[in-house]
């Protein structure tokens, strides 16, 4: 299907794999352990019914809510991404700016009053020998 040069894939429709937690077959939800079955015509028309019932239910929720759901969340992540390009990324980058001042500000004031301090107490206790004896 093609619409405005746009292909989606009609066979294929979770390439990416994002809902393996959620495929539910009947063997994956109803299950007899051994030396404990139901009437095999039971077994069969219980199958019928759980996939059935699964198809339908979901092909009618999907009739009646799909369109508007893929548009909210069209509208959703056009939103996330409005906001990324044009409020969180510029802001990042202000903040990032901002911190790099602050961070050579600090290093200025570590270098003008800690260093001293540091260099004194350094050669202060290179002087000292201690000796095995």
């Amino acid at each position: 299907m093609a619409e405005q040069g746009i292909l989606v894939d009609i066979v294929k429709r979770d390439p990416n794999e994002i809902n393996t937690d959620i495929q539910a077959s009947f063997e994956d939800v109803i299950a007899e352990p051994d030396g404990t079955h139901s009437f095999d015509f039971i077994w069969k028309y219980s199958f019928m019914c759980f996939t059935g019932g699964k198809n339908c239910c979901y092909k009618f929720l999907s009739t009646l809510c799909g369109l508007c759901m893929a548009l909210f969340w069209g509208c959703e992540f056009a939103m996330l991404t409005f906001e990324m390009v044009w409020c969180y990324t510029p802001w990042l980058k202000v903040y990032t700016i901002t911190m790099g001042l602050q961070q050579k500000f600090f290093a200025v004031c570590i270098n003008c009053c800690l260093a001293p301090i540091c260099q004194t107490c350094g050669l202060f206790f290179s002087n000292i020998n201690v000796k095995n004896g």
